[in-house]
């Protein structure tokens, strides 16, 4: 699977259409979440619906929704698969098809030029995590990103047979013996530094180590200060497991930190709203954050839309119209509006959470941390 960079993105962003339209799908297939292969192609088809809607008969990219349903019915490999990203003009026989390691945010866009801000804010805000796994001989440090493994570093110190203590003394057997458990504490030292090693060449945002108890407990303690800041959680994974096992045990970990960073993020919006200051809640006082370019961080529940209307001269978003409420210019209205901000946020460069499994309900749905 070819690693989303930023060249990649730029090229995608470099294509345009000309005289035709550019049609972007995004595609949650994440088999952790929708377990059937009815429950992704049924969200296909209400995707397709609305776009066909929207396309008013152009010939051109209904061709590239028939491609983009035709390429999911034929089925998907969802081992390593949690999302897909089409790029499709067929005016001009363009069709890109990015299967992603991660889950995204399931959308149509049909535009001048591919709508590139959700893989930007992947590649931005997706974070690595580094799996360090560790025996009494044995050491593997592992960097996942987006899913997919970017370094992988080995260190083996075999230590001494057990000794035959047969015809010794009892101290002589003690002193072997401290011997090699002197060994293999120098040995969990090293592994510790294997770990800081990487992440100086590296770099990683989290860290979970595996291995025995006793064990872990002891490279935790040796571990870089570094380190010991981007903990997040240990593994049950032997030191030789296979790299898809350890992969799968990287992905539980990094499921169980989206959802407490998504948690922090609503309590942080409560915090602020509650406050009054650095947040709004709620539709309508969001778009109107957004309209005056405050919003820093935008927080919206998986699978909130709601109708509204869109500025026609300024682009401004709202719920009522059909007068501008920032230019008096006319509404134009839009199916959904919370899909047309996430589109405008990730335009503009802005973080975007799509809260899955943080209770962002009882704010409306959607809220904003603001930068003033």
């Amino acid at each position: 699977m070819t690693l989303i960079n930023e060249d990649t993105i730029r090229e995608l962003a470099a294509f345009r259409g000309g005289d035709a339209l550019v049609t972007s799908c995004y595609l949650d297939v994440d088999g952790r979440r929708l377990l059937r292969t009815h429950d992704y192609q049924a969200e296909l088809d209400r995707l397709l619906r609305a776009a066909r809607a929207k396309a008013n008969n152009d010939r051109s990219v209904a061709q590239d929704l028939e491609r983009i349903q035709d390429y999911v019915r034929a089925g998907i490999d969802r081992s390593h698969t949690r999302g897909l990203a089409f790029f499709a003009c067929s005016a001009h026989d363009f069709f890109e098809v990015i299967p992603l390691p991660v889950p995204v945010h399931s959308r149509v866009v049909i535009n001048d030029a591919p709508a590139v801000g959700q893989l930007e804010s992947l590649v931005k805000d997706y974070a690595r995590i580094g799996v360090l796994l560790a025996d009494r001989q044995r050491a593997r440090m592992f960097v996942f990103e987006l899913g997919e493994l970017t370094d992988h570093s080995e260190l083996f110190e075999e230590l001494p047979r057990e000794y035959d203590h047969r015809g010794h003394s009892d101290q002589g057997y003690e002193r072997e013996r401290h011997h090699v458990e002197e060994l293999a504490h120098q040995h969990l030292r090293h592994a510790a530094k294997v770990a800081f090693d990487v992440f100086q060449r590296r770099g990683f945002e989290h860290l979970v180590v595996g291995g025995q108890d006793s064990i872990v407990h002891e490279v935790e303690e040796h571990l870089h200060p570094y380190l010991k800041d981007r903990l997040v959680g240990r593994v049950p994974v032997p030191v030789m497991a296979s790299v898809d096992e350890i992969r799968s045990a990287a992905l539980d970990i990094e499921a169980e930190v989206d959802r407490r960073i998504q948690a922090e993020l609503v309590q942080r919006l409560r915090d602020a709203v509650g406050a009054g200051t650095k947040g709004v809640a709620g539709l309508a006082a969001v778009l109107t954050a957004m309209a005056e370019r405050r919003v820093d961080h935008l927080l919206v529940s998986a699978g909130f839309e709601h109708g509204g209307w869109r500025c026609s001269s300024c682009d401004a978003l709202a719920t009522v119209g059909p007068t501008c409420p920032q230019c008096s210019a006319a509404l134009v209205r839009v199916d959904d509006v919370v899909e047309e901000a996430i589109e405008y946020a990730l335009a503009q460069g802005l973080t975007v959470t799509i809260c899955r499994d943080a209770d962002l309900d009882v704010l409306g749905q959607i809220g904003a941390l603001l930068r003033y």
